[in-house]
């Protein structure tokens, strides 16, 4: 087992050093074991053995938190160098195969995840039949580290600045409705008339009865009248569909249907705000079975993404 010298000569092993780490950057033992895989048990007694043999308290714990001590935070980046050299040794050691094997984790988007990621995964996995592939889709923003995925897809801006972003590609906005509810309720000629119309709205925006729209140096804001939320983008597609109003959704949710002409853009001269669709890890140096997953993914949206052109996504192998 690999060792790493600590102060007076006493060595502590890199498991119990991970252990560590986890229980530090996760801020309790529950976090850490799910981060880990291990039972909870199994990291107090880890970090009761690393405490012993190094004879000093690493961390201070309570009924509700766990915190570092000044020996805890001493100690804290050394030891993440140390499990940062060791992972680095062993993705050498991985990227000098043709195929990485373990598993990666992944978080996605509900209605992004089914559209687009699935497909993406399972081309991924012909392509590495060694790589196991754990796919989590979720609307809300969730912890990387407490989740312990490998990389998180996410449309919009980062607000964690202890994450590292990788721009994938620009998602983009649209009014869509079906072409039976524009010919009974009339097409809006000005973002004013939205107000007017049946709105279908995504509960989980930020301010989801009130939509923004510019062209040029132009901007109008609307207050909608919603006889649908929703938090999923496929439910207010479906309801558009149907007929049931105008539907503020992404590009990537609809543009087979406006293609086939089943649905219809609304107000296509105005501009609805866009947001960056991006591969968010917790550090630059990515493992191998990591970087090739984002390389791959970048490659099959392409830019634009494949969504706007109605191209064919490129199949596995794609550079």
């Amino acid at each position: 087992m690999a060792f790493m010298k600590v102060n007076d000569g006493a060595r502590a092993p890199l498991a119990e050093l991970a252990v560590f780490v986890a229980v530090a950057e996760t801020q309790g033992f529950s976090a850490a074991s799910r981060r880990l895989g291990a039972s909870k048990a199994m990291v107090s007694t880890a970090i009761s053995r690393l405490e012993t043999r190094l004879g000093v308290k690493l961390l201070q714990r309570s009924t509700r938190r766990v915190s570092l001590t000044e020996a805890g935070r001493a100690a804290l980046p050394a030891a993440q160098r140390a499990l940062a050299a060791a992972r680095e040794a062993e993705e050498a050691a991985v990227a000098s195969r043709a195929s990485p094997r373990g598993t990666l984790r992944v978080n996605a988007p509900m209605s992004f995840g089914l559209l687009h990621v699935v497909p993406a995964i399972a081309a991924f996995a012909r392509e590495f039949p060694e790589l196991a592939v754990e796919l989590h889709l979720d609307d809300r923003l969730v912890d990387n580290v407490a989740g312990g995925f490998d990389v998180a897809l996410r449309v919009g801006n980062l607000k964690d600045s202890s994450l590292v972003a990788i721009r994938l590609a620009t998602s983009r906005n649209v009014l869509v409705a079906s072409p039976g509810y524009l010919a009974r309720a009339g097409t809006p000629a000005t973002p004013a008339a939205l107000g007017e119309r049946a709105a279908l709205a995504y509960s989980v925006a930020p301010s989801p009865l009130r939509w923004t729209l510019r062209r040029g140096t132009r901007r109008e804001e609307v207050r909608v009248r919603a006889v649908l939320q929703a938090n999923s983008s496929l439910a207010l597609r479906a309801a558009a569909l149907e007929g049931l109003g105008i539907a503020r959704i992404p590009l990537f949710a609809a543009g087979d249907e406006l293609r086939a002409g089943t649905l219809r853009q609304v107000l296509p001269g105005w501009e609805l705000p866009a947001h960056a669709l991006q591969a968010v890890t917790t550090s630059r140096e990515l493992p191998h079975r990591v970087r090739l997953f984002v390389e791959r993914f970048r490659a099959r949206l392409g830019n634009p993404p494949y969504w706007e052109t109605g191209a064919t996504p490129p199949g596995p192998g794609a550079p």
